[in-house]
């Protein structure tokens, strides 16, 4: 086992070497893999805003339930221990006499409040329901439309349905430009391992010749592809991430001139890491397909 270990770190140690030796075309394709790797990360990233964006917007993916005006306070305290049977999610009561005095806060509507002989607004739920999938939340909308003294039920769901299906449509799209991409970066670790080969082919003839193994051989190179790949995920996480910083002001400026609040959020250290991973398996996998065939001249 010791001596597998000890392998194993001279090859890693030997695949830091040549990357080290040659700066300007370590950096270079470092440059390429990172730009092949930035794209699919910004698009998730982008994907993982506007899926949040959805949720938080006002009314989105919430269901809003409307009792009978004259529904008493018991049977309001019922629906309540429904909704609490129901694992509904979050919900927030609002009452009759609030939700006039909101109406009566908006411009233009306060003379028509005062003139209003009694109060003809119902008692409300606003519910955020934990499962946010459109199916689901029509499942509820008609469950609760059911219950008693409920007067009307409402939830935007051709929208819900359309922005879910605008988010799969984003996701397709993303793994189609991930694997052109993850294609790509194994073409460019392929072909830098194949020049590598070929500056090294007397080295290899000679260590072939007093007994080194295809293993021995293939190793350094396998962990040179493996360690291009990891450091340009590692970098495309890194440019990702200062894009989103760049254009976070610029964002929540434009949502507070809309009235809302939104903060761009960048690539998590566990997405860095996913990233490095991604790219450093490809990478791993551009070394063996170059070493594969590149040895095949040496038999």
């Amino acid at each position: 086992m010791s001596a597998w270990f000890s392998h194993h770190r001279a090859a890693l140690a030997s695949a830091f070497r040549r990357l080290w030796a040659t700066p300007l075309n370590t950096v270079l394709s470092l440059l390429v893999i990172g730009i092949a790797l930035t794209l699919p990360g910004a698009g998730y990233v982008l994907l993982d805003n506007l899926r949040d964006l959805g949720r938080n917007a006002s009314g989105v993916q919430q269901i809003s339930l409307f009792m009978n005006v004259e529904a008493s306070k018991k049977e309001v305290g019922e629906i309540e221990s429904r909704l609490k049977a129901a694992s509904a999610g979050k919900w927030q009561f609002v009452p009759k006499e609030e939700a006039l005095k909101r109406m009566q806060k908006s411009e233009g509507m306060a003379e028509i409040v005062a003139s209003l002989p009694r109060n003809p607004l119902p008692d409300a739920f606003i519910i955020e329901p934990n499962n946010t999938e459109p199916e689901a939340l029509e499942i509820m909308r008609k469950e609760i439309s059911g219950w008693p003294k409920v007067a009307h039920v409402q939830l935007d769901s051709a929208w819900v349905k359309r922005f879910d299906a605008f988010l799969k449509l984003g996701k397709l799209a993303l793994w189609m430009l991930a694997g052109i991409f993850g294609a790509g970066l194994v073409a460019v670790t392929f072909n830098t391992i194949r020049l590598q080969v070929m500056a090294q082919a007397a080295e290899i003839e000679v260590a072939r010749m007093i007994g080194a193994t295809d293993g021995f051989i293939r190793r350094p190179f396998y962990y040179y592809g493996a360690l291009q790949g990891g450091l340009g995920g590692l970098l495309a996480a890194g440019l990702v991430a200062g894009a989103v910083r760049l254009l976070g002001g610029p964002v929540s400026e434009l949502a507070s001139l809309y009235g809302g609040q939104f903060v761009l959020t960048g690539p998590r250290p566990f997405d860095a890491l996913v990233l490095a991973a991604v790219g450093a398996a490809l990478g791993w996998l551009g070394a063996q397909l170059s070493v594969s065939l590149s040895l095949r001249k040496f038999d």
